[in-house]
């Protein structure tokens, strides 16, 4: 995979992957139409759980791929908004609160909060962008927190999100009798790109407008 060098490798980055997840749920879409009566229940079942599929997996990819372009910049922490700087400390901070630390290890971490900011950025953690198995909008709401990015257009599809696909998509996960009706599958094809296309723009403006930097 190539990397994000500038902006316009970033945002084709973002189409590549936007395509290709695309193209997978309107080829789904014409399957469960074309299903049998005996085919058609479990076909829309994995709709479902398809759909969600790619929602996770866009929102992880996007944010991943900007923090990637962020640090290919190679600047100091001090360069970028105050979000970023914050980052590199989450996952450390969440390390040590399971593991119950010891002092030593909580002061280690204060001094190098304190002596950091001039630091580069030039590593991004894998486990920074954690969707939790469970996209919701809660955990969108910490992505976008993650970002720097506002959450209102996610805020406002809580209902379709939280009840419609994550609901939905647990009660199959766990091997309940849950589907959607086959009028369902446009509208729900239809949100689930919108959402992925938000996010990915979000990202994209601050890119191209250089809100990331201080």
């Amino acid at each position: 995979m190539s990397k994000p060098y500038t902006e316009q490798n970033l945002s084709d980055l973002f189409d590549e992957d936007l395509i290709w997840r695309r193209r997978e749920l309107s080829d789904m879409k014409a399957v469960v139409r074309a299903a049998d009566a005996a085919a058609k229940s479990v076909m829309l079942r994995a709709m479902i759980r398809m759909s969600y599929a790619h929602w996770e997996g866009y929102v992880r990819f996007c944010a991943n791929r900007y923090f990637e372009y962020l640090a290919i910049r190679k600047q100091p922490y001090s360069a970028f908004e105050r979000q970023v700087y914050v980052n590199s400390f989450l996952v450390r901070l969440d390390a040590l609160y399971r593991s119950r630390s010891n002092i030593e290890s909580l002061c280690k971490i204060v001094n190098d909060i304190i002596d950091g900011t001039d630091g580069l950025f030039r590593y991004v953690n894998p486990l920074l962008i954690d969707t939790k198995s469970n996209l919701n909008t809660d955990v969108m709401k910490e992505i976008c927190l993650i970002c720097a990015v506002d959450q209102t257009y996610f805020e406002s599809k809580r209902v379709f999100l939280d009840q419609f696909v994550l609901k939905r998509r647990n009660a199959i996960a766990h091997g309940q009798q849950e589907f959607i009706h086959e009028s369902e599958v446009d509208d729900l094809v239809s949100e689930i790109l919108a959402l992925m296309q938000q996010f990915r723009t979000l990202l994209e403006n601050k890119v191209y407008l250089k809100e990331y930097a201080a």
